[in-house]
């Protein structure tokens, strides 16, 4: 996920907040007008900031309509009240199995965000007419920007630009190894959370590493606005939920890998590493993204039955949640003889890809993760292939598929097409790494389990 939002002033995007609370189940009604006068002051009067602070404050007292039908805590043990446990199978493989596992969680993470970064923030309509006339779709491999010139300026393909320090868009034939990226940033900042802080880690360890090593402007929507938050000495979990109208979005789900990976065949244990990270940042729908992607990748050590694996990820996040039930529709379209295809028309169907609250927040994403794992029947490369042609999150949704299907299958059935390319190599953002070996990396991860 990048969005270029260098300020982020807690006036710009009232209308977000009023979004979020419609959804959270409040009544906002005639606040749209108040919301609009704070946002058109002058963003050089202190007024508007000191208002739109005011108004957060008064969203957040708005009490919740009584015939509201969800009921989505924040806290763990209530949120493990509200679960309903899937049990995993046995058999937790080791040694060089395990070492499999890991390194194909890593290089898959990597190579699905890879294939959807360049055309991150694009419509879908536009990804598809470019892969058409490209020749790749559905998708076969990378993509390029090596086309035809009236290709490109049909599309607006270009290889300038900049995301977290290239030079460049990263379309394949511009890069010699995976490039940074938010979605790889904070799966590396997790490793350097437990090698630091033990896996007993706290959310205020989780916030203490972000300040220490990781730079403010490597981060987007709500992790920026928690760090914004800790910096001026809002702690958890008052950090998730000052001036955040991001609250729900995507970040926190792109950051549960790692403790998927510490916690092979226990996806509960990942969930709740998954939440003490989350909560620092996030709530309710926005956490349960994090404990769902985690959960599933603890459980793709011990079966390759991806219904299996998208169970126990909803296993540990409440039934009565929304975002259960989108991916419980997602299973149910699966079990009527939808295809594919038709899926991932109804997300689109459902969540509006122009308005960026819906092209950002969890429940729309991980219905696209979800539909693409479950449709996709466990095919690494069209799994990846759906899940970025769909559009909304590209790289977002790419690395999460990649990732458990990469821990599901292992390094070595990944096809070479996909692996080779990133040479073994990741650029991090994360103080302390720079240029690093992902095989590194995974035998890092490994030392970790407890």
């Amino acid at each position: 996920m990048f969005i270029h939002q260098p300020w982020m002033r807690c006036a710009d995007d009232l209308h977000f907040e009023l979004q979020q609370c419609r959804e959270e189940g409040k009544d906002v009604a005639g606040f749209e007008t108040e919301a609009e006068k704070i946002r058109n002051l002058p963003v050089s009067d202190p007024r508007r900031e000191e208002a739109a602070r005011a108004f957060y404050e008064k969203m957040q007292q708005l009490p919740f309509k009584e015939n509201y039908p969800y009921q989505e805590p924040d806290e763990l043990e209530a949120i493990r009240t509200l679960r309903c446990p899937a049990a995993p199978p046995d058999g937790v493989p080791e040694g060089e199995a395990l070492q499999d596992k890991i390194w194909g969680g890593w290089l898959g993470r990597s190579a699905g965000c890879l294939l959807g970064q360049p055309v991150e923030g694009w419509k879908q309509e536009r990804i598809v007419g470019l892969l058409k006339e490209t020749g790749n779709y559905p998708i076969q491999y990378y993509i390029s920007s090596n086309i035809p010139k009236e290709i490109r300026d049909k599309y607006g393909v270009t290889d300038e630009g900049h995301v977290y320090g290239s030079d460049h868009i990263n379309w394949i034939n511009n890069v010699q190894y995976m490039p940074e990226d938010d979605d790889t940033n904070y799966t590396i900042i997790a490793l350097k959370l437990l090698e630091t802080y033990g896996r007993d880690f706290t959310p205020e360890d989780v916030a203490e590493c972000w300040l220490a090593n990781l730079p403010l402007f490597h981060t987007c929507t709500a992790e920026r606005v928690a760090y914004r938050n800790l910096a001026a000495l809002r702690l958890p979990h008052e950090s998730a939920t000052f001036c955040n109208p991001y609250r729900e979005w995507i970040g926190a789900q792109i950051r549960g890998d790692l403790f998927g990976y510490v916690n092979p065949g226990c996806p509960e244990k990942a969930a709740e590493m998954a939440w003490r990270d989350a909560s620092i940042s996030h709530v309710k729908n926005g956490i349960y993204g994090e404990m769902f992607a985690a959960a599933m990748i603890a459980a793709a050590f011990v079966t390759d039955s991806v219904r299996g694996i998208v169970e126990a990820g909803l296993g540990e996040i409440p039934h009565t949640s929304r975002l259960y039930e989108e991916i419980h529709r997602v299973l149910e379209w699966k079990d009527r003889g939808m295809d594919g295809a038709q899926a991932l028309k109804e997300i689109c169907t459902r969540y509006n890809e122009n308005n960026p609250h819906d092209w950002t927040h969890t429940n729309s994403n991980a219905m696209i993760v979800t539909a693409s794992l479950l449709f996709g029947e466990g095919d690494f490369e069209r799994s990846i292939g759906m899940a970025v042609e769909t559009g909304f999150d590209t790289d977002c949704n790419g690395a999460t598929v990649g990732s458990v299907l990469g821990v599901a299958l292992g390094k070595e059935a990944l096809p070479a097409k996909w692996i080779d390319p990133l040479r073994d190599t990741i650029k991090s953002g994360v103080d302390g790494f720079g240029m690093v070996r992902i095989s590194d990396l995974a035998r890092r991860t490994q030392r970790l389990i407890g």
